[in-house]
């Protein structure tokens, strides 16, 4: 059987599926939901809502990871470092199942804003891979560093008593470093500090706007 090429509207299609896929279909998780624990005391509505809506940002932190890892995936130059961008991708699927879950548990909902941070995202992934791959793996592990700092954040805010909510934070916490690790460990490079801040700046951004709508 020969080869089969994809020509640029086969994978344009192909792109708008995935998109589709995220944010319209519910998400599946292959690994075990790690909030299936009892919360320590029945959380009220003050707790439920604050715990909620951090979750709805984390939800939206993984839409937009998901685009992210698309987008680089399409542009790498290498067949491996895009395998390795598509087997990050499945991992935070599983982040994207476990907020969705946890986030209608609390009774909230996602963001309304989750189209804009795919399609930003997206673009923002792809400009990335556009210098080269020890770039684009750069762009993942500090992404992920500032992820990290993020979800930990939430930690300090999550109520104490909400322990489905912190092991669900914890879990993807320990993926994201992993993450990070590896990017550097097959070639990223450090980023200059003016597009670390630009990430910064870009982050708080998306965290307010997910946090109130």
């Amino acid at each position: 059987m020969e080869p089969r090429y994809f020509t640029p509207g086969d994978r344009f299609i192909a792109e708008i599926s995935k998109a589709i896929s995220v944010l319209a279909a519910p998400a599946h998780s292959l690994r075990e939901y790690p909030g299936n624990v009892p919360a320590a005391v029945e959380l009220d509505p003050a707790q439920r809502l604050n715990s909620a809506r951090l979750m709805r940002v984390n939800h939206s932190g993984e839409v937009a990871a998901q685009a992210l890892y698309q987008g680089q995936a399409v542009w790498a130059r290498k067949p491996e470092i895009a395998a390795a961008m598509q087997s990050a991708a499945a991992e935070e699927m599983d982040h994207l199942a476990w907020c969705e879950r946890r986030i209608r548990e609390l009774g909230g909902r996602t963001s309304l804003l989750n189209p804009l941070w795919y399609a930003g995202s997206f673009v923002i992934g792809a400009c990335a891979a556009v210098f080269g791959d020890a770039s684009s793996l750069g762009f993942i592990t500090e992404t992920e560093k500032q992820v990290e700092a993020h979800l930990h954040e939430h930690l300090q805010r999550m109520p104490a008593e909400d322990l489905p909510s912190r092991k669900v934070i914890e879990a993807m916490q320990a993926d994201e470093a992993a993450h990070g690790a590896k990017a550097t460990q097959i070639g990223g490079k450090p980023l200059p500090e003016f597009i670390r801040s630009a990430m910064q700046l870009t982050s708080r951004l998306m965290t307010r706007g997910s946090f109130w709508l």
